[in-house]
């Protein structure tokens, strides 16, 4: 996914994000509202402040591409984070929320016993999780930077956490399922307009060329905390501080 083959083909095929709607000559974050489990966002982290400076940097060099101005919308900084298991969103959040009104109630008490249960068969080790970045990473509605595990052991610290999340009877009662494969990454911004004359083979170079400062510097992310969060867009994730959350 960070090879340059792999960023010709993805732009051939990207499309306008519907999270950022026009109004009044600038894109705003559209109603999108959900639940996710997170690490902390980069506003309320210490632990990962140089890996996140790093990253606003790196999202001011990818805004001063020379493409048209609204190809790329960023997301503010402060919101930088890593998703470890998408819940429920949008449609199918409005239908559960609409069809049971102790909806958020249940989905916190289920992330409790999840977290207690999965804390239960952590083995007493304390090693740190680290993941790193590879690089940057064309999706079909987004672009940002994808992470790699440092080692087997932090590979499957988090896969184990995922299972524990998608196979719980409870959330799949619910209506929470697995969407996905994990592809871990933090999101820099959102595509926009896509001009019909945009040279995609010069976007795909430039992307190219923007990807290779990673690749003899690979900044280390500390997975160590995980949080349920709310979202109402794509610019904020929000928690009351009794909401359920796991330190691994």
């Amino acid at each position: 996914m960070t090879l340059p083959e792999a960023y010709r083909s993805q732009v051939q095929h990207i499309q306008e994000s519907s999270k950022f709607q026009p109004h009044s000559g600038a894109r705003i974050a559209a109603p999108f509202p959900g639940y996710t489990l997170i690490t902390p966002s980069a506003d309320e982290e210490s632990q990962n402040s140089a890996f996140y400076a790093k990253l606003q940097a790196y999202q001011q060099e990818l805004l001063q591409l020379p493409v048209n101005s609204d190809l790329i919308i960023p997301v503010p900084p402060a919101s930088f984070h890593l998703t470890l298991a998408d819940l429920i969103w949008d449609s199918a959040y409005r239908d559960a929320h609409e069809k049971n009104p102790e909806f958020e109630q249940q989905l916190r008490s289920c992330c409790v016993e999840i977290f207690r249960q999965y804390q239960q068969s952590m083995t007493r080790e304390t090693n740190p999780i680290y993941w790193q970045v590879l690089g940057l990473i064309v999706m079909p509605r987004a672009v940002g930077v994808c992470l790699v595990p440092q080692d087997e052991r932090c590979y499957e610290q988090i896969i184990q956490f995922r299972r524990t999340i998608y196979q719980n009877p409870k959330l799949i009662a619910l209506g929470i399922e697995q969407h996905y494969h994990f592809t871990a990454h933090v999101t820099l911004g959102y595509f926009g307009e896509i001009s019909p004359d945009l040279d995609r083979t010069n976007l795909s170079t430039m992307l190219s060329e923007l990807n290779q400062q990673w690749l003899l510097n690979s900044p280390e992310f500390l997975i160590h905390r995980v949080e349920l969060r709310k979202f109402d867009n794509m610019t904020h994730y929000h928690r009351e501080p009794d909401w359920p959350s796991l330190d691994f």
